[in-house]
């Protein structure tokens, strides 16, 4: 689309379809940078990438769209208007745009401190403020979110013991009473892991001695949703990277690294978090700090980012983010496989995460480690760069788009 076009099509951050003023609809600090904004040249490349632009065909749901209106708010051409702001609700920040760009686009940076302006400036509905605010205050707390799983585990155990005489077990296939319930709160039920006593008290080791001789010695991010929903995800991490001559440490003391918020434009949150993150792993001394899971991973690459304007805090960060690797891309330093490789006779596809293929660029190592397993044939799905759908909190507030989008990749 021409820059003319674009420029017709700013209009519609208005309501009723007139262009509204009222001032810069950014302030100045954390705001989206010009330079960054300005490298984009609005070649279209993005748009083929980009799951929003697929589902609709709307300009202003496509990056260079998006980077537009970031522009108009810098320039105060634009106001924080409810359409305004519905065009970066509906991104999924899935950095497939960042993989497409000829010219170097960093959009992450430019989404993280838009949303950070909308979260400042803007004074959303009721009904998605508190939802907001509810997710906010119970997902990157790891206790708390103890505590909000745990009735789950007393209704999966009910579902499972009533007799079907009863009925009960007809609430577990989402249909009946979940109809009833608005969409974000049908998918937030629909979207709870599965989970037992076991799974919420569920402890990695603090320490991991490693197999036979040291080669390294690796601090763990155990992470907030993950050590209660899928704590088998990080046991088996730490017994591949033990196998292979490494030495654990997960500290206690650890917390949320701050993606979740910092990805929804909660910025305060993400660097409380992340100072947090910091000081519980400067004590370790480890010589790489290992994420396996990917949003979070890009989230503590960044920090010297997101931290380059504190003078306190500049230096820590960078030197943090030097050290932070994804679990694959450890084990390929690693070199020479120490632990034996048996047998899977399987065909599988490989789904590249997001985060970890277009934000942190990291695509190889994952396909090498699976290349090496004898007898593993993997596949690459259709469509293998187009987001699932997930993306963090992004099927919970815009469950059918997310909804519609994992379908298209489990069609694929």
């Amino acid at each position: 689309m021409c820059s003319r076009c674009l420029s017709v099509s700013v209009f519609r951050f208005g309501e009723g379809g007139r262009f509204v003023a009222g001032g810069r609809a950014f302030g100045d600090v954390d705001a989206p940078s010009r330079a960054l904004v300005d490298t984009c040249v609005h070649c279209g490349f993005c748009l083929p990438t980009c799951p929003t632009y697929l589902l609709w065909s709307e300009e202003m749901d496509s990056p260079r769209g998006r980077i537009y209106l970031m522009k108009a708010g810098l320039e105060g051409r634009a106001a924080l208007t409810p359409t305004f702001v519905r065009h970066f609700d509906t991104c999924l920040g899935c950095m497939a745009c960042v993989s497409a760009c000829p010219s170097g686009v960093k959009y992450g940076p430019l989404i993280e401190r838009t949303r950070t302006q909308i979260e400042r400036r803007y004074r959303r509905p009721l009904a998605d403020r508190a939802f907001r605010a509810l997710l906010f205050a119970l997902l990157p707390y790891p206790g708390r979110l103890r505590l909000a799983l745990a009735p789950l585990v007393v209704l999966g155990w009910l579902l499972k013991a009533a007799p079907p005489s009863l009925g009960l077990r007809r609430t577990s296939d989402r249909s009946g009473l979940l109809r009833v319930l608005p969409p974000r709160l049908r998918s937030l039920v629909a979207l709870a892991p599965p989970v037992s006593w076991s799974s919420l008290t569920a402890r990695v080791p603090e320490e991991t001695a490693a197999a036979g001789a040291e080669r390294m010695t690796v601090g763990l991010l155990t992470g907030c949703v993950q050590r209660l929903a899928f704590p088998h995800v990080n046991q088996a991490t730490v017994n591949v990277l033990a196998a292979e001559g490494c030495r654990v440490v997960a500290p206690a003391a650890q917390g949320c690294c701050g993606a979740l918020a910092l990805h929804a434009g909660r910025i305060d949150q993400a660097r409380a978090l992340a100072r947090q993150t910091i000081a519980a792993f400067e004590r370790t001394g480890v010589d790489r700090i290992v994420v396996n899971a990917a949003g979070c991973g890009s989230c503590m690459k960044e920090y010297g980012e997101l931290f380059a304007d504190d003078p306190a805090w500049a230096e820590r960060a960078r030197a943090f983010s030097a050290r932070v690797r994804d679990v694959s891309e450890v084990l390929i330093e690693l070199g020479a496989s120490r632990a034996p490789r048996h047998p899977i006779r399987a065909r599988v596809a490989y789904h590249d995460a997001c985060h970890l293929a277009h934000a942190q660029g990291v695509r190889a190592e994952p396909r090498a480690l699976l290349a090496g397993i004898p007898g593993l044939d993997v596949q690459t799905p259709a469509e293998s760069d187009i987001c699932c759908g997930s993306a963090g909190i992004y099927n919970l507030v815009e469950p059918e788009a997310a909804a519609e989008l994992g379908a298209r990749k489990a069609s694929s």
